[in-house]
């Protein structure tokens, strides 16, 4: 697999958020496996849109590319976690000021948490408290 040392600085767009949301359920795929896997959901994306992008996303070091294979099979360049952590990072600072529990607030009030999200957050910072 062709790896990139360089930890990417860019911030996926929405559209390459679908497509690395995508890959991290089903795993390192080609594109027809990504088309098809995003098709229910994004019926408007065409192959050829979904190909040019995630060449795009390698370009932008999202995606590596592994071409021993006629078929290249692209995987996310960073975890799941990395990235959604970066995005949040970013978010807390650019759109709450740096605070934390300003978003955890925001969440809270527009109604983003399930009862059993709440439940499970409730459980985590008592498990946090004990340590």
């Amino acid at each position: 697999m062709n790896t990139r040392s360089t930890f990417p600085t860019v911030k996926p767009t929405s559209a390459e958020l679908d497509v690395l949301q995508t890959i991290w359920e089903i795993g390192p795929s080609t594109v027809k496996q990504v088309h098809a896997a995003m098709a229910p959901t994004r019926p408007e994306l065409t192959y050829a849109n979904v190909l040019r992008l995630m060449q795009i996303m390698h370009g932008k070091g999202l995606l590596d590319r592994d071409e021993r294979e006629r078929s290249h099979v692209y995987a996310a360049a960073q975890s799941q976690n990395a990235t959604q952590g970066g995005l949040v990072r970013d978010l807390i600072r650019k759109a709450f000021a740096g605070s934390g529990k300003a978003l955890v607030l925001a969440a809270l009030r527009e109604g983003q948490v399930s009862k059993q999200d709440r439940a499970e957050i409730e459980a985590l910072l008592r498990d946090e408290g004990k340590q």
